[in-house]
């Protein structure tokens, strides 16, 4: 891996350095549909096709036949403070092809928060049904306060 930055060596014992990877990858849903066996990456920018692979192939063991990147660019926009033309960072996109035999499925994140809404509309209705209970119990009681049930 060519384009990593190592920590220049210093004189004397210990040696008091940890080398981290200076790259990272980020699993991406795509915007259009795609074939189940192509997977979608942003990466860090100083990443080459072959970093990609090793990255893959050597830490998480996964078999790889083909990667394409792609670099997005970064949008152009106003300042809204001063006026200033701003661009955002590019964005570099890897497309992994596995075997033909390998499916991927985008993981859904968010099945877990649908049971939950389920539980909240339901607490909600009871809420409201004790709510008219209440006010169905004291709707001839004007005079008497709110806070003042029977």
């Amino acid at each position: 891996m060519s384009t990593r930055w190592y920590p220049i060596y210093q004189r004397g014992n210990p040696q008091l350095r940890i080398f981290l990877p200076n790259f990272w990858m980020k699993l991406v849903q795509p915007s259009p549909k795609q074939l189940p066996n192509i997977v979608h990456f942003q990466c860090s920018m100083e990443m080459t096709k072959y970093d990609i692979r090793n990255y893959l192939e050597k830490i998480y063991s996964i078999p790889i036949i083909n990667v394409r990147t792609k670099i997005a660019l970064g949008k152009f926009r106003k300042d809204v403070g001063r006026g200033y033309v701003v661009k955002d960072d590019d964005i570099k996109y890897a497309f992994v092809t596995l075997p033909k035999d390998t499916k991927f499925k985008f993981p859904d994140i968010f099945e877990k928060a649908k049971d939950t809404d389920d539980d909240h509309l339901k607490s909600l209705e009871e809420a409201k049904k004790s709510f008219r209970n209440y006010i169905d119990r004291n709707k001839d009681r004007s005079d008497v306060p709110s806070w003042f049930s029977i």
